[in-house]
């Protein structure tokens, strides 16, 4: 990591941390250099990668300012600033992010999916049930995310794998918390079930509704069984 980019970095954390919240004015550039112990070359390099994400604008004769998450334009920096949010809202967020995805990958797999994404589906869900009859929070969830990996990949679209790396981290914190309640499991495996038996049809429709129960499914017993029992916001 060059200077300007270790420099950009350690902005992006402040403003994300809320040292500089939305509309708030950036130090100067000769004391963010003096601070930083770097050139003012250096911090023109890093406000103008910020720029380019439109974490930051500048306003000619008075500054450099901080921009509201929903204006940037990089998604890792939008994920990481989201993770500053209430546990059930940032959930719920996740889900509808998941709904738009997730359902359209769903009717596009159901056409394109190979003998051997079937057989991988089927895989993951036999890891499932035996993760949930044996109690493993853990091996649930990677063989949840395995399946649901597979689905995106059957798509036969080389981008779509690709929308939900960045949620990485947070799909799987999510996935944790639901899953170490039992009944969710158990709801949760059906669904699969329902999701699979949809994509070995071939029928796109059906593809579609069983992702998006399966979706409406898991925003349910969020909010049953972890929202209201445990009292999360």
């Amino acid at each position: 990591m060059s200077l300007s980019e270790d420099l950009a970095e350690r902005l992006l954390s402040e403003i994300i941390d809320g040292t500089y919240p939305p509309d708030a004015v950036l130090p100067p550039e000769a004391e963010l250099a003096e601070r930083s112990s770097v050139s003012r070359l250096t911090v023109r390099e890093a406000v103008k990668q910020l720029r380019a994400q439109n974490v930051v604008r500048v306003v000619r004769g008075r500054g450099t300012y901080v921009n509201p998450p929903d204006r940037w334009t990089a998604l890792e920096a939008v994920v990481r600033a989201a993770s500053r949010s209430s546990r059930a809202s940032l959930s719920e967020r996740l889900i509808e992010a998941r709904r738009l995805i997730e359902n359209g990958a769903a009717e596009l797999a159901a056409v394109r999916r190979s003998d051997t994404d079937l057989t991988e589906l089927r895989e993951h869900l036999a890891a499932m049930r035996v993760a949930a009859d044996a109690g493993d929070t853990e091996q649930f969830v990677q063989a949840d995310i395995d399946f649901h990996d597979t689905v995106m990949r059957a798509t036969g679209n080389l981008f779509v794998p690709l929308l939900f790396e960045p949620f990485g981290p947070l799909l799987a914190e999510g996935r944790r918390e639901t899953s170490a309640v039992p009944q969710i499991r158990i709801n949760a495996i059906a669904h699969h079930e329902e999701v699979l038996v949809a994509l070995e049809s071939g029928i796109p429709d059906q593809a579609r509704r069983a992702m998006d129960t399966h979706m409406n499914q898991t925003a349910d017993d969020y909010r049953t069984h972890v929202v209201k029992d445990t009292g999360h916001s």
